[in-house]
């Protein structure tokens, strides 16, 4: 898929025109559609996305009680449902969908950790990520997102950044959630090879049988859990005794009310760093659906995204759920089912809301063992990674691109591997840039980018080509 730019008279209505057009589509972004309609395509675009899949993880990586995990299930839902209802409905006017991104991951742990854990932990993430988003919000007033990308995220270095966000997630995936979690070993290892087995087995029927590839592809990480799940269940390691007592109604935690807030520096600017990660990523995903649906991305389209991408993370943080984004599925999801009705993800929008008030739902998702998440955990964590070297490749790759593409992944995994008494040896500040190996892998690829010269690539003779 190729992106071409195209540059008019006026700044504020440059366009970024792809060369693929909407003609693929079953329902046009601007279809007038029934309400009933809208209902179930929306219903239908929620169910092919795996939001909840992050706020598992992090409860996990947290180490969070089940009222506490559900909540945060919840609150995820209630943001992603806000958040895409804002974006579709009042600042892109695109069909774009708002999911919490695996990007903070690393980065929220490292905080939590670093904070003394428990309320004051969650309360310093909340604080941090409120100030974060205010920042989101400031370079969407500002207009300055295009520029800056174009500056200092480049798709060498953006790729470089998603490369190192699946490498750095994929010791948690395995060591968190499979041979360190609770339980007997071999049965964790059991169920995380069941699991992961699943999702490869719906992918492989998706792509030798495209008739059923909205089914499978779509349903692969569900289909997956739910296997895993039985799995479980059959093992005695799954009970719906929790799901049974939750009550069908019930609130999120929202961060106010539940943890409070508090404000640190080191946290603080870790995060500006880790929301300037996301705005790369979303950006892209903005990208992906201009092309997908044949919509023009106008540089004031973006920055109107931007503030909307703002708001999403304020309200995010408020009710107590980590940063929603563009969720990078969503153009994917498009492409499938050939559904990109506004109407249709509004309703998608309010779907999520109710879902986020539904105790036994939150419940049934909170109940699902760590070696089940495990299992799809480190499959998404490759193709993360994958997916960055992919970028990467689309790149005119040169010597000096070497160093900012190996030296960050370097980095990753020396303070994955790096023992904690070490950590501890350093000040507060960097101990959070320790614990955050995407922002340090972030901050060491824009550097080298700008220092290194673009001309540092010497030219291949007549015999070496």
């Amino acid at each position: 898929m190729k992106i071409l730019v195209k540059k008019t008279d006026q700044a504020s209505t440059k366009s970024f025109n792809v060369d693929k057009s909407a003609d693929q589509l079953m329902v046009t972004p601007d279809a007038d559609i029934s309400t009933g309609q809208a209902v179930l395509l929306g219903l239908q675009h929620l169910l092919a996305m795996d939001v909840y899949v992050v706020p598992i993880i992090i409860a996990g990586m947290l180490s969070l009680p089940l009222a506490n995990k559900m909540g945060l299930i919840q609150a995820t839902f209630l943001a992603a449902g806000v958040g895409t209802i804002l974006q579709t409905g009042v600042f892109m006017k695109m069909p774009v969908t708002q999911g919490a991104s695996f990007v903070p991951l690393g980065a929220l742990a490292g905080i939590y950790m670093a904070a003394g854990r428990g309320t004051i932990g969650m309360a310093t993430i909340f604080g941090s990520l409120i100030v974060g988003a205010f920042f989101v919000l400031f370079l969407g007033f500002t207009r300055a997102v295009p520029k800056l990308i174009h500056k200092f995220v480049p798709s060498l270095v953006g790729g470089t950044i998603i490369t190192n966000v699946g490498l750095s997630l994929i010791p948690s995936a395995l060591n968190d959630n499979i041979f360190q979690a609770s339980g007997n070993l071999n049965i964790n290892v059991l169920l995380g090879m069941i699991t992961a087995g699943a999702l490869v087995f719906c992918v492989i029927i998706s792509l030798h049988f495209p008739q059923y590839n909205r089914i499978f592809r779509l349903g692969s990480i569900l289909i997956a859990l739910t296997v895993g799940t039985i799995a479980a269940a059959l093992m005695g390691q799954f009970s719906f005794k929790s799901v049974l007592t939750a009550p069908w109604f019930s609130l999120p935690k929202f961060s106010l009310t539940s943890y409070g807030l508090h404000f640190s520096l080191s946290p603080i600017l870790t995060m500006l760093i880790i929301y300037m990660v996301l705005m790369t990523e979303t950006t892209g995903t903005w990208f992906a659906v201009s092309a997908v649906t044949g919509t023009k991305l106008t540089t004031q389209r973006i920055n109107r995204g931007v503030f909307g991408e703002g708001i999403s993370c304020l309200v995010s943080a408020l009710v107590g759920s980590t940063p929603v984004t563009g969720y990078s599925t969503n153009a994917g999801i498009i492409s499938i089912t050939g559904v990109a009705s506004k109407k249709a993800f509004i309703s998608a929008g309010v779907w999520f809301i109710l879902f986020s008030f539904v105790g036994k739902l939150s419940a049934l998702l909170a109940a699902i063992p760590s070696a089940v998440i495990g299992g799809v955990f480190a499959i998404i964590c490759s193709t993360i990674m994958l997916n960055g070297l992919r970028v990467v490749s689309q790149s005119h790759f040169a010597e000096r691109d070497l160093y900012i593409l190996g030296i960050p992944i370097i980095l990753t995994l020396a303070l994955v591997l790096m023992p904690s008494s070490l950590k501890n040896e350093v000040p507060t500040f960097a101990q959070y840039l320790l614990d955050s190996p995407i922002a340090t892998a972030a901050i060491t690829a824009i550097v080298l980018n700008q220092l290194l010269p673009e001309n540092s690539q010497p030219k291949l003779s007549k015999t070496a080509r």
